[in-house]
């Protein structure tokens, strides 16, 4: 679908964890509003859910080399307990992502809540424009706009 300065809509996966689900639908769809208010076709947007934010980082990198996608929105949460599980995850969630993004050089961004509770996790999940889907889905497609206009360019003949 190309928009009225005749460029196609961007392509965007959103890889969201179903761990925290209570959560994570809310970033989703904060996600997905943000996309439509930017006038991201639905088509052009594939959702990919895994078990937990662990498998993110794999599912991003899976997606980003398929080449189908612009950018790559990656959505968790982590609520932090009593052992350090929780800073063990978050990191390698966070390196992960970064490294995948590296590799393949497809925008990624970070999504994943990392929160000492449920309830600093819904505060941040909220409808409205401090959704952090929502947040992370802006800045995907911002991230996709920088890589467009630094791609290298092709010897004209």
């Amino acid at each position: 679908m190309a928009d009225m300065n005749g460029t196609r809509s961007p392509k965007v996966a959103i890889v969201v964890s179903r761990y925290h689900a209570f959560v994570t639908d809310k970033l989703e769809k904060g996600a997905a509003a943000a996309l439509a208010d930017a006038g991201v076709a639905a088509a052009d947007v594939t959702i990919l859910r895994v078990p937990g934010a662990f498998e993110i980082p794999q599912a991003a990198g899976r997606a980003a080399a398929t080449g189908a996608f612009d950018a790559v929105v990656c959505l968790g949460c982590l609520i932090r307990g009593e052992t350090p599980h929780f800073d063990v995850i978050a990191a390698a969630v966070a390196q992960g992502i970064t490294s995948v993004a590296l590799a393949t050089g497809v925008p990624m961004t970070f999504g994943v809540l990392t929160t000492n509770s449920a309830e600093e996790a819904l505060a941040r999940a909220g409808d409205g424009p401090s959704n952090k889907g929502r947040e992370a889905a802006a800045a995907a497609l911002e991230m996709a706009g920088l890589a467009r206009g630094l791609a290298p360019r092709t010897p004209e003949r």
